[in-house]
C-alpha cells in the first residue's frame, strides 16, 4: 500500500498583500498528478488546508476541485484533519458528503473516539487502520484548576495529548488484533496529528503559531505509542523527523509562506508498506514561484536586479537596504 503525506496548505495565504492562488493551483495539479504518477493508495493532510478560518470563495473553489479529481484517480481514500488554522466547523460541514467520494474529514474530537478511526480497505479487505488525530484545542485536553502554574499547564498539555493518542491507538490495536485473528496479518496503525515537537525545526517568518498561548509545550517522540507505524505529522513547515524516529514526520508546507523558506527545498512523504514496516521517500516539490531576498547597499540591489533582469526571472522580490546613505525610494 503506498501512501502520500501532505499537510500545511494554507490555501488562500497572500504575500505582502500578493494573492498566490496561481501557485495553489500549480502544486494541486502537480500534487494529484504525482498521485497518479506514484499510483497512491490513500492521501493524508494534516492539517491547515486554509489560511485562515473563513477562506475564500476561490480557495474553497481550489479545495473542492482537487478532491474531486482525486477522488476519479488510483487514489481510493483521502483522509483529511484540521489544523490549528482551520475552522473545525467548516471543515466538518460537508463531511458526509464528501464521505461519498471517499475523502474522510476529522475537525474536531467528539465524544466518540471511533470518529477519529478510520479503515482503509481494498476489495473488502484491510490495509491500514489510520488515527485520525486533530489539532487538539487547549480545552479538548485539559481542565483549568486555580493557582495552577505555567509548569502546571504545560504537563497538562503533554498528558492529556499523549492520554489522547493512548486511548485512539489502543482502539486501532483491538482492531489491528481482530484482523489478525481474522487472517489478516500485517495491517499497520498509521497516526496523524498537528502539533510541535520537541526540537522541531522552523524558520524565520514562516508563519508557524504557537499552539496554546502562554505555553511552550512541545511534545516528545515518546508521548506517541509504539504500535504506531507511521505517524503523519503538520504544523510545522520544515520537512524533517522527530529526533532519532524515522517514522514520525513533518512533510512541511509545500509552498514556502514567507522568504524565510524561500531557499528550503520543499517536499511531500511517500510511505509504502509491505507490513508494518514502512519504507520512507522523499519527494521533492516543485518551484512555482520564485521568491528573492536581496539584502545590502544600494549598488548591491541594483546589481542584482540587473542580474535577474538579464536572466528574465520572474521571481518576486523582498529587498532589504543597509547602507548608511539615505535613499528616498
Amino acid at each position: 500500500m503506498k501512501i502520500l503525506h501532505t499537510s500545511d496548505w494554507h490555501l488562500g495565504r497572500s504575500l505582502y498583500g500578493r494573492k498566490r492562488y496561481e501557485e495553489f493551483r500549480a502544486f494541486l495539479d502537480w500534487l494529484a498528478q504525482t498521485i497518479e504518477d506514484e499510483n497512491i493508495d490513500a492521501l493524508l493532510v494534516a492539517g491547515d488546508i486554509f489560511d485562515t478560518s473563513m477562506p475564500s470563495n476561490r480557495a474553497q473553489e481550489l479545495y473542492y476541485q482537487f478532491l474531486c479529481r482525486v477522488s476519479t484517480s488510483c487514489c481510493r481514500n483521502v483522509v483529511i484533519i484540521a489544523g490549528n488554522h482551520d475552522s473545525s466547523s467548516f471543515l466538518n460541514a460537508p463531511k458526509e458528503l464528501l464521505r461519498a467520494l471517499n475523502v474522510y474529514v476529522v475537525g474536531s474530537i467528539t465524544d466518540t473516539l471511533d470518529d477519529e478511526l478510520i479503515v482503509l480497505h481494498k476489495d473488502d479487505q484491510p490495509e491500514a487502520i489510520i488515527c485520525a488525530v486533530p489539532y487538539l484545542r487547549d480545552k479538548d485536553i485539559r481542565t483549568i484548576e486555580p493557582g495552577e502554574t505555567i509548569d502546571d499547564k504545560n504537563t497538562k498539555l503533554v498528558e492529556g495529548l499523549k492520554k489522547h493518542y493512548a486511548d485512539v491507538c489502543n482502539i486501532a490495536e483491538q482492531k489491528q488484533t481482530e484482523f489478525e485473528t481474522a487472517g489478516r496479518h500485517g495491517i499497520p496503525i498509521v497516526a496523524m496529528g498537528h502539533l510541535f515537537t520537541a526540537g522541531g525545526k522552523t524558520v524565520d517568518g514562516d508563519g508557524v503559531r504557537e499552539l496554546y498561548v502562554g505555553s511552550l509545550a512541545h511534545v516528545g517522540e515518546e508521548v506517541f505509542p509504539s504500535s504506531i507505524s507511521y505517524l503523519a505529522l503538520g504544523h510545522l513547515h520544515v520537512p524533517q523527523a522527530v529526533s532519532s524516529a524515522e517514522h514520525i514526520r513533518y512533510c512541511g508546507s509545500p509552498l514556502p509562506m514567507g522568504y524565510g523558506e524561500a531557499t528550503q527545498e520543499k517536499k511531500v512523504v511517500l510511505v509504502e508498506f509491505n507490513s508494518t514496516t514502512p519504507n520512507i521517500q522523499e519527494l521533492p516539490v516543485p518551484c512555482f514561484q520564485q521568491l528573492v531576498r536581496i539584502v545590502g547597499s544600494l549598488d548591491d540591489i541594483h546589481q542584482k536586479v540587473e542580474e535577474l533582469t538579464k536572466e528574465e526571472s520572474t521571481a518576486w522580490l523582498e529587498i532589504e537596504y543597509t547602507g548608511n546613505d539615505i535613499i528616498g525610494n
